[in-house]
């Protein structure tokens, strides 16, 4: 009987102790949100808010749980003023949503950048002031609405509000925010600039949040407002900023340098070819000849002598190569097969074009293989030993999308550059030239795997010559040629360290001409 009652005892007591268990578990949250109301200065309409009792209770006013742990603090209309206790606030980890909404609360903004799993801030309709630092809401990354409307906030709006991936409720409106609007993200769905001090042109990026947005700043011009921006410094346009009577100066002065340059080349240029077509009407009758022949001449003082040809004997090439003229023709890739300058000598050839470096001629050898040998005319400063190593680093070269060269050939004077030969032509000559059946297979599928090959090919070149100033060269549709299966292959890149500087401020020239023609266009 007695251990009956006793066992009836230690019931009711565990009872008992259950009942108050919720009390104590919320111990530490309580004693937080009591520091809080003691900190501000009024504090009367928080009378429900009293020690010992568990705030997740429907008698805490303003405090919002879920699973028993508070998520929000909402404290609108309730009088309040004083200081705001962030330490307090930061005892509570499941915090996510503060509103002091219609307050009386004055000063700086709190630190409410210490509290970093916040998503909603409302301040709206109190008396905070001054500026706000530009990375305070760095920390706050997880934040999705800020109402901070209807202080006096002042300064520039935070940068780092503009870093804010999830923001997308953001009111400023009715403070004395200054300076320009930044630019946000595009997941803002609700914003509110109007009535501050903002000055400058309205970032095209946001003009369809419509004028109410931005109105009540003077100082903001540009969409969606019915104000223009005079200022070009505050309403940037696509016009460089020049006067048209400057522009006109600066297109004179560049093509009259240009002329100038081209003039003084010109002039330098040997009224002889050293390097030419030579057709049959100048051969004597009875030599076997194809109609036209590639004539090589080595500089001499008396070429009466016979000595222009380069089929002379090996002993009258080492001395003309001693005096810095004729070379042997030097061998870089021989996949496609062995030639010597003899065989170049003699090869029928063709006039493909004149470029800006040189000629080019399409040479047909009587072992059947054809090759493109170029003349190089604006590299004749350029020294043996630096034009030798460059060669060489071409002829490494190995990339579907990259011609490499075959051979060259090196003279003081000239420099022949030999490449094999792409029957297709140029992507210039398939577009626009003769529409025959290769311009009839240029479908747009074809189109797209040339234009994913260039791609590719200046991709490779930008990584080989990286260190090179134009690693793309003379990019453009003739110098990309095509093989029969239409894949582009890149070819005179990289020569801007081997060309003469006259040339290469010649190239820059007509560069920065291109450059003007492309921005009065625009």
């Amino acid at each position: 009987m007695a251990a009956a009652v006793r066992f009836h005892f230690y019931l009711f007591l565990l009872s008992i102790l259950l009942s108050f268990y919720p009390l104590l578990s919320v111990n530490p949250e309580n004693e937080a949100l009591l520091k809080l109301k003691k900190s501000f200065s009024t504090s009367n309409s928080l009378s429900s808010w009293v020690p010992n009792q568990n705030p997740c209770s429907s008698k805490w006013e303003g405090v919002i749980c879920i699973n028993n742990a508070i998520t929000s603090i909402h404290l609108s209309d309730k009088g309040l003023s004083g200081k705001i206790d962030i330490e307090a606030l930061m005892e509570i980890p499941s915090l996510r949503s503060l509103s002091f909404v219609r307050n009386n609360f004055s000063g700086p903004i709190p630190e409410f950048n210490k509290l970093g799993a916040l998503k909603a801030i409302y301040l709206t309709k109190n008396q905070f002031s001054g500026p706000i630092p530009s990375d305070f809401f760095s920390q706050l990354g997880s934040l999705k609405k800020i109402w901070i409307s209807n202080n006096k906030f002042s300064g520039p709006i935070p940068d780092s509000l503009t870093k804010l991936k999830l923001l997308n409720e953001l009111h400023l409106e009715n403070n004395e925010f200054s300076g320009p609007v930044p630019e946000f993200n595009n997941s803002i769905k609700s914003l509110d600039m109007s009535n501050n001090k903002l000055q400058g042109a309205i970032p095209a990026s946001m003009v369809n949040f419509g004028a109410n947005s931005f109105s009540g700043n003077e100082g903001l011009c540009g969409k969606p407002l019915d104000k223009e921006c005079d200022d070009p410094l505050a309403a940037p346009k696509p016009e460089s900023g020049l006067s048209w009577a400057v522009k006109v100066i600066i297109i004179l002065v560049i093509a009259a340098v240009v002329a100038l340059a081209f003039i003084f080349m010109k002039s330098r240029r040997r009224n002889d070819d050293d390097f030419s077509v030579r057709s049959t009407q100048n051969n004597r009758s009875g030599q076997n000849h194809e109609d036209n022949v590639v004539q090589v001449h080595v500089p001499s003082s008396n070429r009466s002598r016979g000595s222009e040809h380069s089929s002379k004997k090996g002993s009258e090439s080492k001395k003309s190569s001693s005096r810095g003229g004729m070379g042997d023709l030097i061998m870089l890739n021989d996949e496609k097969g062995t030639f010597g300058l003899p065989d170049l000598m003699k090869a029928a050839a063709e006039v493909l074009g004149n470029g800006g470096l040189g000629s080019a001629y399409k040479a047909a050898m009587a072992n059947g293989m054809s090759v493109v040998v170029k003349r190089m005319r604006e590299m004749n400063k350029v020294s043996r030993d630096i034009f030798d190593a460059e060669m060489r680093r071409f002829g490494r070269l190995r990339h579907p999308n990259i011609l490499t060269p075959l051979a060259y050939h090196y003279r003081r004077e000239e420099k022949l550059f030999v490449t094999d030969y792409m029957p297709k032509g140029s992507l210039l000559y398939v577009l626009h030239g003769d529409r025959g059946i290769s311009h009839a297979e240029l479908n747009w599928p074809t189109r797209l795997n040339i234009v994913k090959g260039i791609a590719k090919g200046l991709g490779f070149l930008y990584s080989e010559f990286s260190s090179e100033d134009l690693p793309h060269g003379n990019l453009k549709s003739s110098n990309v040629l095509l093989t029969d299966n239409y894949e582009p292959l890149l070819s005179d890149f990289a020569f801007h360290a081997l060309i003469n500087p006259s040339y290469a401020i010649q190239t820059m020239l007509e560069f920065m001409v291109m450059i003007e023609q492309a921005l009065h266009a625009a």
